[in-house]
């Protein structure tokens, strides 16, 4: 079997000035179509949602939109547990709570359901890419705001020359690749 290392050199491509010129694009599509890689992926960011025992200790797991959606959902099935999707505004039908954050070129908004965690339900947010870091805090946000509690956050990639890592210094963050 391949290290994870292996598997992440190999699946990640980098595709230059996508979406825009100067900008260096982590495509993670040859990693999703490697079944046994995708599948060392998941195992490996299930192990952040575990104890040092291999005890699940999370109830749900996030993701957030859209990349993070792919990662999470087998993630939580991994663990046993509930999948809540983190949508941009106007994506989910029912109650939402919203947080705004900002961008380089503007601002977001994201937005779960209300009813998404029960009070005191135990979180792993899963992402593919920690770059600002603006969305995870966001997410965080909105997570604390139902109730529930962020048991960390788990990113495929973390791009370590942007201040994401800084900006989320209080928080517990882990990243399967640093760039």
């Amino acid at each position: 079997m391949r290290s994870l290392e292996d598997v992440l050199a190999q699946g990640i491509r980098d595709i230059p000035d996508y979406p825009q010129p100067g900008v260096l694009f982590k495509d993670i599509t040859p990693l999703l179509a490697d079944h046994t890689g995708f599948t060392q992926v998941v195992e490996a960011l299930a192990a952040f949602g575990k104890d040092d025992d291999g005890e699940v200790v999370v109830d749900k797991v996030v993701g957030i939109e859209a990349r993070g959606f792919i990662l999470a959902a087998p993630v939580a099935l991994a663990l046993g547990a509930g999948f809540v999707p983190v949508r941009k505004q106007g994506k989910l039908p029912a109650a939402t709570f919203a947080e705004s954050y900002a961008l380089e070129y503007g601002e977001a908004t994201i937005e779960v359901h209300q009813d998404a965690f029960a009070p005191g339900d135990r979180v792993l947010v899963i992402d593919d890419v920690l770059a600002t870091g603006g969305t995870v805090e966001a997410c965080l946000r909105l997570i604390r705001r139902c109730g529930a509690e962020v048991v960390g956050t788990a990113v495929l990639i973390e791009l370590s020359f942007l201040p994401g890592r800084k900006r989320l210094a209080d928080e517990r963050v882990d990243a399967l690749v640093t760039v």
